[in-house]
């Protein structure tokens, strides 16, 4: 499946430029947003970490190898799916590579094809994870807008209490819950109080 993937880069990392230049515009041709690098530590410089997409990186590679790079991504608690090339693959960097997450490990020279369907698969994997955290950023956002009073109440309300319990809590009146349990709804963007109560899971607040 090949979802819609505006927003998404492929970063390609590798020393050789006829290489670069190569899968820079194998990439382009499928209609991807891609950049490449020369180095490692260009990347590490120029990469942000709010940015969706996919590692395309060469493993051998003078002053910091694409071994080195990866390593350094899980430092800074970087997830960015890898997909390393290599000329000179073995059992040791294959199971290093592996170890350390990459999505796959594929030895040069290779069909077109082949880098083609590993992006796609990893990006797939990107794009899911992106619309998860999206989500989740827009629920936190919303319950960031709620009044001090109306988070006192979705609370309550989330966590098992009657309408009438919440008003005793608070010394508020039974009206005045509802109509802050009313508001909760909106404001939440909930379309059910079952959905509201799922919000508030990912508010960490059930």
């Amino acid at each position: 499946m090949r979802f819609n993937r505006e927003g998404i880069t492929v970063y390609v990392v590798d020393d050789e430029y006829p290489v670069r230049d190569a899968l820079s515009m194998l990439i382009k041709s499928e209609g991807l947003a891609v950049k490449s690098y020369s180095s490692a530590q260009d990347f590490l410089n120029d990469y942000e970490p709010d940015q969706p997409g996919c590692l395309v990186l060469d493993v051998k590679m003078p002053h910091m190898d694409g071994l080195e790079l990866q390593q350094e991504l899980i430092k800074k608690n970087i997830d960015i799916p890898i997909i390393f090339m290599s000329g000179h693959g073995d059992i040791p960097i294959t199971a290093r590579a592996f170890r350390g997450g990459a999505v796959d490990f594929i030895e040069k020279p290779f069909k077109d094809k082949i880098l083609l369907d590993r992006i796609y698969e990893a990006t797939n994997k990107v794009l899911v994870t992106w619309e998860e955290s999206r989500k989740k950023h827009h629920i936190q956002n919303c319950y960031e807008h709620l009044t001090e009073r109306e988070k006192e109440v979705m609370k309550l309300v989330v966590n098992n209490h009657s309408n009438k319990e919440a008003a005793k809590i608070l010394g508020i009146s039974n009206r005045t819950v509802d109509v802050h349990r009313a508001h909760l709804i909106e404001k939440m963007q909930a379309e059910s109080f079952s959905d509201l109560i799922v919000k508030a899971m990912v508010c960490e607040i059930l």
